[in-house]
């Protein structure tokens, strides 16, 4: 990777203003021929966090992690793991990093277990000496004990993923970083890793997780940013960046037609039928008053009225103009 030498140079792991932050990037940017798939992202994760990297597929959040981890060189800016600048201290700063990224990759024909014993038996840090309890422990933590002899072409997709967590978690690490974690989970896996990610934070571990689903990253994340096309719009702790958001007004009703029209006419932002009988919109400067008197002169029929501040999904679509999948 090309880092950029104009300017300050990195600072040092020793330096009290490195300190607070597992991951700094200042104008990091990649291209692809023509297309600019990161474009100067200065992301900021604080040590001890759960940071959640949001953005559809194909925004760039996994080219992002990549360059993070020296897998793909950088056209501009600057790096730093721990305190230290990537990829010059890239043989120092690794094994203390615990990484999932793109799915796993693992022997068909060898067993879970086998697998994770042949990668610990590669890391030239990892005591031999304690391979098989922390062999063992990596597995219980994801809930692979009972499916540790079976062969990985056997295990489902889920199960693979599971499997490439306990790699990640052979050793304690410092940061950990996860590529969509929960692909391929059930609703019960899905719950599992969110706790684990809890669990891993509470320990001190600082954790990146880089997901498209904000309902669950909403749920565990301290931190997030989030990307659109290559670009970072918002970063900072999940109170500050939701507390951004312009409040929405939610309006059940069977008269969505008319009530649309209304909020239309009032000029609210974004207005548009959320669920079969729910219209949304962002209030801005419109006074929740004025709404209520719109509705009613219109004798539309309302079964339901409430504002709130925006989730991630709303603030998402106000930042962008648009939405993305947070089902799968």
């Amino acid at each position: 990777m090309t880092a950029s030498t104009a300017g300050a140079s990195l600072l040092t792991a020793d330096s009290p203003a490195a300190t607070p932050l597992a991951v700094r990037t200042r104008g990091l940017t990649r291209r692809f021929g023509t297309q600019t798939a990161v474009d100067a992202v200065d992301l900021e994760v604080p040590r001890g966090a759960v940071y959640g990297f949001l953005g559809p597929n194909g925004c760039g959040k996994t080219t992002t992690i990549r360059m993070l981890l020296g897998l793909l060189a950088a056209d501009a800016g600057e790096i730093e793991l721990l305190g230290r600048p990537m990829p010059a201290d890239l043989g120092s700063v690794l094994p203390r990093v615990g990484a999932l990224i793109e799915g796993p990759a693992f022997h068909l024909y060898l067993s879970g277990w086998d697998n994770l014993r042949r990668l610990d038996s590669c890391d030239r840090t990892a005591d031999p000496k304690t391979s098989r309890d922390r062999i063992g422990e990596a597995l219980a933590r994801v809930g692979l004990t009972a499916a540790s002899s079976k062969r990985y072409r056997q295990y489902s997709l889920g199960m693979k993923q599971r499997l490439g967590l306990a790699a990640a978690l052979l050793q304690p690490r410092d940061l950990l970083v996860l590529d969509e974690p929960t692909n391929g989970l059930d609703p019960q896996g899905t719950r599992e890793v969110r706790h684990l990610v809890r669990e891993l934070a509470s320990d001190g571990t600082t954790v990146l997780v880089s997901s498209h689903l904000l309902a669950e990253i909403e749920q565990v994340a301290t931190h997030v940013g989030i990307m659109s096309a290559g670009v970072l719009l918002r970063q900072g702790t999940l109170k500050e960046v939701l507390s951004e958001g312009t409040e929405i007004v939610r309006i059940t009703t069977p008269d969505v037609e008319l009530v649309t029209l209304c909020l239309q006419r009032l000029g609210l932002a974004d207005v548009r039928l959320a669920l079969d009988d729910e219209v949304t919109a962002r209030l801005g400067d419109v006074p929740v008053e004025d709404v209520v008197r719109e509705v009613v002169h219109a004798d539309a029929r309302v079964r339901g009225f409430v504002t709130a501040r925006p989730d991630l999904e709303d603030l998402f679509v106000a930042l962008t103009g648009e939405g993305f999948d947070v089902a799968r």
